[in-house]
């Protein structure tokens, strides 16, 4: 009886200890200087302040100012204003949970994480930043959006859990980062959804409201913590920076331009991308700098002129000005690209700034023995062959300094030539022959392997229209994969080998197209472009492909088509899909992918579609990895064909 008292004296005080304590969530956060998210009314364009978020998201004028979560008003429950914090790389969010009966889901997209609340008022808010991850913040309408750098699929980029804290608070804990994964944890109650809901009016005016001022100077802190080089300046301490510099940076990066956001005298040309210049020893392993020197004879080192910028629809291009006898070496990073100057020293000028483009998070000066070190930070990854191109432009007119041109965009991919060699495939070996195809065989027991390439569309059909048509792209990419698969001793079949479509009729032409996909036929494939809505344009670039539990090997065949086009091309990886039925892959009885080589939509994955080059090496890919799933036995003839059903045609 005395131990039971003593365990409940225990828990009491336990109970109350807890109670006393801060929120952990919060009493743990790293330090951080981003700005805190601001309530209340948001002016959305084209109406007061007073008929702003607020009006939209119907609050009564007279209800209470709800200035936490979860608080109790007149107007209810109330969800929104979180809490935040970042180490750099993971940026954590906690909201609070009011009580029953709030419910919520969670839909993962390619821009971010979407909210949608019920049983609760989401507070209105709008604010640029919330961490390294997190790049916008927009509540109203019964929504929040959480908006990324990266894509988020439903288990990767992202991970959320729900927590009791101490003081019996439910808070729903969210943490985002570029090499998370998990997505929705066991203990979260929301569902998680494949397809977001159709927005809201109200929640459409929160997506649209404008950003406040970007704080350049904490942002560029976050972005890039540690000391600064000195040049003219002297010394900025980590996290800290010095006013002039941000307010010389904006006057440097203001000041002039053509009209259309590019420095002066620094054009992007029209037509086919120019790719970058070849670098030297290149390996896919081990980024290989490009080096490079000015043209004249180095004289003393000159003060380094903040970088110029020119913002274009999907690219951003950084200028830096040179003097002559200036060399400079490009290292491709996983962060996003360092410049190696030699020749110059960090000016009076800003040595940061933050927040520069989409293409662009940041760039900063770094002063080094002999130089200077230019950082600059990209949304995505860039390697040697891919998310970049440089060239070194002569001066412009009424300057003596040359101009170190570099384009940022994660859909710049390889648009170099392939040399004879390369255009081969090495050859597929005769397979056993199945019943019912002796007559093709090459001896009394093997045959040569047979595949279908679907150029997806044609005729009366043209597919997606933007910088090409889809029709046309499919078309050439299938023919190439054709000839380089037949010199490979590989059967072809072609569901069309000009511009028409198998019937009028699109559910008819689908069905014709997947019933080449019969036994006897070793693999199906079928080629596409994709394309996004205007408004999302240039948030889709590279390749991806898709596939459909038609067969056990489906997902095989996939994953070897996407890896040896990413190779081929150094295109952005979208990676594998599933979450579609298409009437191509459904309908075929044999293991059957769809790859979508490209963008149509997007400014720069455009042009890589226009380029022949660029054409070969994604049908070189392509009939990599189908010669790939042949000599790995990925084909019809091993597992069990288990027929899906149901769902959209493509």
């Amino acid at each position: 009886m005395k131990a039971r008292a003593t365990l409940l004296s225990s828990a009491l005080l336990l109970g109350s200890w807890a109670a006393a304590q801060t929120d952990p969530f919060q009493r743990g956060a790293p330090a951080q200087a981003i700005p805190a998210l601001r309530s209340g009314a948001v002016t959305v364009p084209g109406t007061s302040p007073q008929v702003g978020l607020q009006a939209a998201n119907a609050v009564p004028a007279t209800s209470t100012t709800v200035t936490g979560t979860g608080a109790a008003t007149s107007a209810g429950p109330a969800f929104g204003n979180p809490r935040s914090s970042s180490d750099g790389n993971t940026t954590r969010i906690v909201f609070d949970l009011p009580a029953s009966p709030l419910t919520y889901t969670l839909t993962p997209t390619f821009s971010g994480l979407r909210i949608d609340v019920q049983g609760a008022r989401v507070i209105p808010a709008v604010t640029a930043r919330l961490g390294a991850t997190v790049t916008e913040y927009r509540a109203g309408g019964g929504q929040v959006t959480l908006v990324t750098p990266f894509p988020l699929s439903t288990t990767e980029g992202w991970r959320a859990s729900e927590a009791t804290i101490a003081g019996g608070t439910r808070v729903l804990i969210l943490e985002f980062g570029g090499t998370l994964s998990g997505g929705a944890g066991p203990t979260v109650k929301g569902r998680v959804l494949a397809a977001a809901p159709a927005t809201t009016t109200a929640a459409q005016a929160t997506l649209s409201a404008p950003l406040p001022a970007s704080p350049s100077a904490a942002a560029g802190a976050a972005l890039f913590p540690g000391t600064v080089g000195s040049g003219a300046v002297g010394a900025v301490g980590a996290g800290t920076v010095n006013p002039a510099t941000v307010k010389g940076a904006q006057t440097a990066l203001t000041s002039g331009g053509n009209g259309v956001g590019l420095p002066p005298g620094d054009t992007i040309r029209t037509g086919p991308v120019v790719p970058a210049p070849a670098l030297p020893g290149a390996d896919s392993e081990k980024p290989s700098p490009l080096t490079g020197r000015v043209p004249g004879d180095a004289g003393a080192s000159v003060p380094l002129g903040a970088p110029r910028i020119g913002k274009n629809p999907g690219l951003t291009r950084v200028v830096l000005d040179l003097p002559a006898g200036a060399s400079y070496r490009l290292v491709p990073t996983a962060l996003g690209m360092r410049v190696e100057l030699s020749g110059v020293t960090v000016g009076p000028a800003a040595q940061m700034e933050a927040d520069v483009s989409p293409e662009v998070r940041g760039w900063r000066y770094d002063a080094i023995s002999g130089g200077v070190h230019v950082s600059l930070l990209t949304a995505a990854p860039t390697t040697v062959r891919s998310g970049w191109r440089s060239q070194l432009l002569p001066p412009a007119s009424g300057s003596d300094r040359y101009r170190l041109a570099i384009d940022l965009s994660p859909a710049l991919a390889d648009t170099t030539a392939l040399k004879p060699s390369e255009k081969i495939v090495a050859s597929v070996p005769p397979i056993p022959t199945a019943r019912g195809t002796a007559i093709l065989a090459l001896s009394a027991s093997y045959a040569r392997p047979r595949v279908v390439i679907d150029p997806g569309h044609g005729g009366i059909d043209p597919g997606a229209v933007g910088a090409v048509v889809e029709k046309e792209v499919n078309l050439a990419v299938g023919l190439r994969v054709r000839d380089l698969l037949k010199a490979a001793g590989v059967d072809v079949v072609m569901t069309r080998d000009r511009d028409t479509q198998l019937s009028r009729d699109k559910n008819t032409d689908l069905n014709m197209r997947a019933g080449l996909g019969t036994p006897g036929t070793q693999l199906y494939v079928s080629i596409h472009v994709n394309a996004m809505a205007p408004g999302n344009a240039l948030r889709g670039y590279g390749i991806e492909t898709w596939w459909n539990p038609n067969h056990p090997l489906s997902q095989n065949l996939a994953a070897l088509l996407q890896r040896n086009t990413i190779q081929a091309t150094a295109a952005f990886d979208q990676g594998l899909k599933n979450s579609r039925s298409l009437a191509v892959l459904r309908n075929s009885r044999i293991p059957a992918a769809l790859i979508e080589v490209g963008f149509t939509s997007h400014p720069v994955d455009g042009l890589n579609l226009r380029d022949d080059n660029y054409l070969d090496r994604l049908a070189l890919g392509i009939a990599n990895g189908i010669r790939d799933a042949l000599i790995t036995g990925v084909t019809a003839d091993n597992g069990v064909t288990n027929i899906a059903v149901g769902g959209a045609g493509k």
